[in-house]
């Protein structure tokens, strides 16, 4: 008996030990019953009668079962199947020979993929897909700059409100405040009126009104902070109008803090009218110099359909004189209408009033409507703009080319 379990041990250690350390399987190869049972065997005394005798082939077949479920258990794990790795392979194929490739397909992209009918129809749903997450990416990419321009924007405020809250710069500002407000408090006792006549409403739409308004505000800031500013008056102007509302918009309860006058009398019951005159851009007459003594008017118009004569006509009608701009005396022009904005008006006019010289006046007018100044005389410049006009236009270019060589040398 001891000699058959001997025997039995070495059978085991010879054959099942060492498939089970190649496949690594001593402890899941064999059922808890089998491994029990089988050591029961291989521990038994020698008190075991010799009637007990393994079955070595029912012992095989146990194996074989195991090993069995086993291989079934392997072979059960999810694998993605042989067409869809197929298609990843030729995604990647032609990603690396630089075609249009998105970088991240998911698997209901890659059956779409795989049910298109022909070559070109699949690189065509590629090339839809590569663009989608381009798209992606820029937008991504533009939400990260945006918030980066957010946060620099946000980081200027603040340092922009820590040095604006500075005892200094508040000490300033409120010092030229108070001088801004001084000298305009002074130019209502001691200044040059200067009127603006408010009854062009009806003649405007109600965006014009709005543009108006907006010069005019502009007017009155710079003519605040002037050296010697004019003293300005609002004529025509009705309380509850268009004027009025916008006006409350942009100045709300400074309105009635603002140091000008405001009244609904016209300006010949105000001031004499041999004083008076309209500065109008279809004037006949060309305003040489600025003077003093008189009370100049600008109409407060904004009109985008140009429409001509109607600030001179009410001048007429009211029997006053009338003035313009020297704006082809002193400038090139080029294209364009001479009608200029109030606030560019408001610039010139405070100019001529501390310098009298309309060079320096007249260059807040818009670059794009001239050329530049007249420096020589104004025949010469005529005669010399109708020579290349007409060469321009092509009319019998060799007379004028003889006529120019003529007229002048070729120094």
């Amino acid at each position: 008996m001891q000699s058959a379990n001997m025997l039995l041990k070495k059978i085991v250690r010879s054959s099942v030990l060492p498939f089970a350390a190649q496949h690594g399987m001593k402890k899941d190869l064999f059922p808890l019953s089998r491994t029990l049972s089988l050591s029961l065997c291989l521990k038994q005394d020698n008190s075991c009668t010799p009637s007990e005798k393994l079955d070595l082939d029912a012992w095989k077949k146990v194996m074989k079962s195991g090993l069995q479920e086993e291989v079934s258990e392997t072979v059960s794990e999810p694998q993605e199947p042989s067409s869809l790795a197929a298609a990843r392979e030729t995604l990647e194929m032609w990603r690396l020979a630089g075609r249009s490739v998105p970088e991240k397909i998911s698997e209901e992209q890659l059956k779409a993929f795989m049910e298109c009918p022909s070559k070109s129809a699949k690189k065509k749903y590629l090339r839809f897909l590569y663009l989608k997450e381009l798209y992606k990416k820029n937008d991504k990419r533009k939400m990260e700059e945006k918030r980066e321009r957010k946060l620099e924007a946000q980081e200027q405020t603040s340092k922009t409100e820590e040095t604006s809250k500075s005892p200094f710069a508040c000490l300033w500002a409120s010092t030229m405040d108070k001088a801004y407000n001084w000298r305009a408090a002074q130019s209502m006792i001691f200044g040059q009126p200067l009127v603006f006549d408010m009854s062009f409403e009806n003649e405007m739409s109600v965006r014009e009104v709005a543009n108006t308004v907006k010069q005019l505000v502009l007017s009155e800031s710079c003519n605040r902070r002037s050296v010697d500013p004019f003293h300005i008056h609002f004529c025509n102007f009705k309380d509850n109008s268009l004027y009025h509302t916008e006006f409350l918009k942009h100045y709300r309860e400074a309105w009635g803090k603002l140091l000008i006058t405001v009244t609904d009398q016209c300006y010949t019951e105000v001031f004499p009218k041999d004083k008076l005159i309209y500065l109008t851009a279809d004037s006949p007459k060309v305003m040489k110099s600025f003077d003093h003594d008189k009370i100049y008017i600008v109409g407060s118009m904004v009109d985008k359909s140009i429409k001509t004569g109607v600030s001179l006509a009410r001048a007429k009608r009211l029997g006053l004189e009338t003035a313009a701009l020297p704006l082809e005396k002193y400038l090139l022009w080029n294209t364009g209408a001479k009608n200029l904005t109030l606030d560019q008006m408001m610039r010139i006019l405070l100019t001529l009033k501390d310098t009298a010289d309309w060079k320096k006046a007249l260059e807040f007018v818009p670059k794009r409507k001239y050329c530049g100044f007249v420096n020589k005389p104004v025949s010469e410049l005529k005669k010399t703009l109708d020579l290349i006009n007409t060469l321009k236009h092509g009319k019998r270019q060799q007379e004028v080319q003889k006529e120019f060589a003529k007229n002048y040398s070729k120094k």
